[in-house]
């Protein structure tokens, strides 16, 4: 799929005004072509979906069962730009709807298993949003194994149930930063698809960027959106993806394609995507692209670059400079300095224990002694704890030399 263009529009929205969203969600699948041409796919989708098996490939009818997929990590207040905005959950639900695609569900899977994830649902404020249309919640606390023998790292998942009965998948994301991935978007919402405990095991199997990347890879080849719309009017900077600082982008953006969503929302905030691991595992695993994209706005075809200078913000907290992992062959001594780790924020830990719930490591490598405390030779740099932690109590942190290798390889970029 390398060699196909990609069609991605953005268009402009500086509130979560109710009305407003409400039109760029309709102009950015407008841009698109509408969602019967979306719906009917390409024979590049029909393809991959018939050599992969793939979930919600089924042609779309407006009888169709779909199920709406948003962002649900954690029970955080809409500000907190944690989760999908419930104004831009109900622009998308609407569209469908007064197109006449009524058989809607929503749902995902949250980090936290101990949590319903229809409560999850009620605390970001997308359950009043979809009760408001009609849409109820579907079947996210039984999971299903799926047999995936094109796997390129897995030859399985374990699959929410309401994923596997859905005629098709309608990815409603966010824009956030990722401690493990750099950034969350399109290509790694679909993790939400896989059920409760088996996501703390699968960090532990593929526990570095790199792998866990090509799993979200084989996962998007599994179950394959239909449809892609980011929510990226405030998007989450910083220590992401759920105590990060809320930053204003002002932007929906939307594709069949979520490798191009995630590649444009690099150029927007002055990323390079070829940086970020599941950028390039998805499109090496067929996925999408991130480098043959179409940029369309209202006012037409623009490109990477022009879209950067247009819609985007170069100030954007992210983590932009290379990894250093084990190329410095004549120092490699070194290697452990230049290497971040989570660390805790001892005034701000409550002793709850989520971080070590959240620890897929046997035996676990953080324990509660008052406070979270880590056995740093255990840990394996997942960043678990520091995305579930509901207090902002963990932070990434990187020595003084690694540091000084990120100011230096930052001068490059």
């Amino acid at each position: 799929m390398n060699d196909i263009k990609s069609k991605v529009s953005i268009v402009k929205c500086d509130s979560y005004d109710q009305v407003k969203v409400d039109a760029a969600v309709r102009k950015a699948v407008e841009l698109l072509g509408g969602l019967e041409e979306i719906f009917e796919g390409s024979a590049d989708l029909k393809a991959q979906a018939a050599k992969a098996h793939a979930l919600g490939s089924q042609a779309i009818t407006k009888e169709s069962s779909l199920v709406l997929k948003p962002n649900l990590l954690a029970k955080n207040p809409p500000e907190k730009a944690c989760t999908t905005h419930p104004a831009v959950f109900s622009a998308v639900g609407k569209l469908l709807q007064e197109e006449g695609y009524t058989n809607l569900k929503y749902g995902d899977s949250p980090g936290n298993p101990v949590i319903k994830p229809e409560k999850i649902a009620d605390e970001c404020g997308l359950k009043e949003a979809a009760d408001a249309l009609g849409i109820p919640f579907g079947d996210f606390e039984e999971g299903v194994e799926v047999p995936y023998p094109e796997g390129r790292v897995t030859d399985k998942f374990i699959i929410c149930r309401e994923i596997t009965q859905a005629d098709a998948v309608i990815n409603v994301c966010k824009m956030k930063t990722h401690q493990l991935e750099r950034i969350t978007g399109a290509v790694k919402n679909t993790f939400g698809c896989v059920f409760g405990i088996n996501k703390a095991s699968s960090h532990a199997r593929f526990s570095t960027a790199e792998t866990f990347a090509k799993m979200i890879g084989d996962l998007n080849n599994l179950v394959v959106p239909r449809l892609h719309v980011m929510d990226g009017i405030v998007a989450m900077e910083g220590n992401g993806p759920q105590n990060g600082t809320p930053k204003a982008m002002n932007v929906i953006i939307a594709s069949k394609d979520p490798v191009a969503i995630d590649g444009l929302f690099c150029h927007l905030v002055s990323l390079r995507p070829e940086l970020v691991p599941t950028n390039v595992a998805a499109m090496e695993q067929g996925v999408g692209t991130y480098k043959n994209i179409t940029v369309v706005t209202e006012d037409g075809e623009i490109s990477l670059k022009e879209a950067g200078e247009r819609f985007g913000d170069k100030s954007f907290d992210v983590q932009r400079a290379k990894e250093y992992k084990g190329q410095l062959q004549a120092v490699r001594f070194l290697v452990p300095f230049l290497t971040k780790k989570p660390v805790v924020r001892e005034n701000k830990c409550v002793g709850c224990g989520i971080c070590v719930d959240s620890c897929p490591v046997e035996g676990k490598a953080i324990h509660i002694d008052g406070i979270a405390v880590y056995d740093y030779d255990k840990c394996i740099k997942c960043y678990c704890c520091q995305e579930m932690c509901p207090k902002d109590a963990i932070t990434v942190k990187k020595s003084f030399l690694a540091r000084v290798a990120e100011k230096l390889e930052n001068c490059r970029i």
